[in-house]
This record gives structure tokens, sequence and C-alpha cells, in this order.
């Protein structure tokens, strides 16, 4: 049985919306089974870089504890729900150390691929893929380049992009997913059984969905993600999850999104 975890973490995130990461988090947990749901504890304050360069960096620490604690009572498979994209680093750390050959698929509008010295705004949300190969203050997530694909990213900062040209990161655009089958082939290419989702939703265009922190547009159709993540199965096992940046304006607001995010979730269990 899939189990859920909740972590309502906000203080990753570069967005002026922050804070309405914890009512979609929320909204979101609303809706999942709650005997198949547990909340993770987060800190109510923003918390200190403790010259880390990462902003709040004592907040999202602990949060990183508590989602590892949280994982490790039960060995059921996980789908963990943000919150910003800080939440995947110590979920995929976790599964990434009983799955030897763990590919990870990131759908993000936005590289996520920043270093503390690189980043703009020392936001975690902004250095959470390269923190899950690169150790970044935080445990790295046991992965390495070659076992990570970037799908739907449509905003780079220069040296994100200077990152992907030099490491040679798989990357898949927005027109390369509406054919599932470039996914599928791309997850085939790495040899991998086992695979870890990330989903942060602004991967979807924010006409399909309205509550996003960081809404970049030309993004994926609503039927194109979950097609994408139908191909995954194809090629390998979907042994982890996670999904992110769901900041709904009000209540009325998270109800008309609400469908869209539970088809996401669907398409993850």
């Amino acid at each position: 049985m899939t189990r859920y975890l909740v972590a309502p973490q906000w203080q990753g995130s570069p967005s002026t919306r922050a804070m309405h990461l914890i009512d979609g988090a929320e909204a979101i947990a609303g809706d999942l089974p709650r005997a198949a749901t547990v909340r993770v504890d987060v800190p109510i304050e923003a918390g200190e870089s403790l010259g880390t360069g990462i902003r709040r960096f004592s907040a999202v620490n602990r949060v990183a504890e508590n989602v590892t604690t949280a994982l490790a009572a039960s060995d059921e498979p996980a789908i963990v729900v943000g919150g910003d994209c800080g939440i995947a680093v110590p979920t995929i750390a976790h599964t990434a150390a009983t799955h030897d050959d763990l590919v990870v698929v990131w759908f993000d509008a936005h590289a996520d691929l920043h270093s503390p010295e690189s980043s703009p705004s020392g936001s975690l949300a902004g250095m959470a893929l390269r923190a899950t190969f690169d150790a970044i203050d935080l445990p790295s997530g046991g992965i390495t380049r070659d076992h990570v694909i970037l799908a739907g990213a449509r905003e780079f900062d220069d040296a994100e992009w200077e990152f992907v040209q030099e490491s040679g990161l798989r990357t898949l655009s927005v027109a390369d997913l509406a054919d599932p089958a470039a996914l599928a082939a791309a997850v085939a290419q790495t040899g991998t059984t086992a695979v870890y989702v990330h989903v942060d939703l602004d991967v979807l265009d924010p006409a399909v969905l309205g509550g996003l922190a960081l809404p970049v547009p030309f993004g994926l159709p609503l039927e194109h993600l979950t097609g994408a993540i139908a191909a995954i199965r194809s090629e390998a096992r979907i042994v982890g999850a996670s999904i992110a940046g769901f900041a709904p304006s009000s209540p009325a607001a998270a109800l008309d999104d609400l469908g869209t995010i539970l088809r996401v979730l669907g398409a993850l269990k």
C-alpha cells in the first residue's frame, strides 16, 4: 500500500508566495487516505543559514531529518507531498540507500541546479536537484549525474545551463515530452530497474494549474505529464515519488486545482 508523507516546508522556496505552500500541502492532505498519511513536523520559524550559503538552512535541515525518520518507519513505498522542492532531497537519499541503480526523473519548469556559490537567491529549492548528486551541506542523494533526467525545464539561469552543458546531464524539453516514448527511451538507456519521480507542479502550464508558487509559461498539458509517468512504468518500477510547488491563493482556488493534482498523484501510485 502506498503511504503519504505531508511535509509543508516553505523555507526552501524563493517565491513571494512561499507561505502558501503550507496551505497547498494541507489542501492535498485533505484528499489523501487518512490511515495512510503521516504529517511531518515543519518548524514555524524561518531558520538561519549557519554559514552554509543556503537560506533558512537550520529549518530545512531539520525537516530533512524529520522526513528521513518518517520514511524509515516503514518499508512501504512513499509519496512525499510538499511544500517546496527541497523535500525531495532527503527522500531521494533514503530511496537510493536501498536501490543501487536508482534513476531520478525530475519534472520541473526550473532546472534547480544551482550551488550555494552560484545561486542568486540562496534558496534550497533552486539547488534541490543538484543536491541529489552533489553534497552541498545536506546529505547527497547517493546517485550519479548519469542517473538523472531533467524533464520539462524551460527556465535556466546561465550558471545552470553551463552546468548542463559541462556535465552532459540528460534533459527532455516540453516538446520532447509530447511523445512519451522519448522519456521511456531515456530511462531505458540508464539500464535501471528503479525510478524515483519528483514532480514540481510548475512543470505544468499555468493554464492547467493556477496555484503555482513559481509559474512559467509554455508548460506541459496534464495528459503529457501523466503519459510520461506511465511511460516510465513501461521501463522500470517507480519506487518513490514527491510532489511540490502547490501554493493556492485561497481555499476556493485550491479546490479548483485539486482534481488536476489528484490525477498526478494517481499516476504516481
